[in-house]
Formats: C-alpha cells, sequence, structure tokens
C-alpha cells in the first residue's frame, strides 16, 4: 500500500482504483481502448467524519463505488480519487 501525504477533510475518502481486467475468463487480451475503468479499489486515507456521523471505512479496506464517483487525481505518478464515503456502496 502507498504512502500519501493528503489527508481529506470531513466525510471524504481517498481510494486507490484497482487495475483494469487485462484479459478475459476465456484469455482474450483486451486492449487500452476497450478497458473499463475499476469499480473498486484500496482506501488509502480518511477524512475525521461530520460532527455526528462517524466514517465506517478505515485505511486498508477494500471497497466497491460508483462508475462516475469521486475525483480522480494524480500524485507523485500514483492515480487515486476522492469521494465522499456515500459515494461507496459496500466493503468487501
Amino acid at each position: 500500500m502507498s504512502n500519501v501525504n493528503i489527508k481529506p477533510l470531513a466525510d471524504r475518502v481517498l481510494v486507490q482504483p484497482a487495475a483494469a481486467e487485462e484479459k478475459t475468463a476465456s484469455g482474450l487480451y483486451i486492449p487500452d481502448t476497450a478497458k473499463e475503468k475499476p469499480q473498486k479499489g484500496t482506501v488509502v486515507a480518511v477524512g475525521n467524519g461530520k460532527k455526528d456521523e462517524p466514517l465506517t471505512v478505515k485505511v486498508g479496506d477494500t471497497v466497491l463505488y460508483g462508475k462516475y464517483s469521486g475525483t480522480e487525481l494524480s500524485v507523485e505518478g500514483s492515480d487515486y480519487l476522492i469521494m465522499r464515503e456515500s459515494d461507496i456502496f459496500a466493503i468487501l
């Protein structure tokens, strides 16, 4: 897991997306232009939560999130998503 110097505020979570699938179950390789964005990733950093709503996710959790959730950012060559906890559907 990477060590990032970003501290999300309030109910926001920093997620490192999982790598996109390289090939299908039948063994066909998927070109870069046809790969879908991953919808799961690992929580790298969490905020403090809101006043009466503590966060339920913690660093290291693998989570599922919506296809268009969060804002993409790149830090030191790594890609991340920063999103609200409400954009996360489940913890795996």
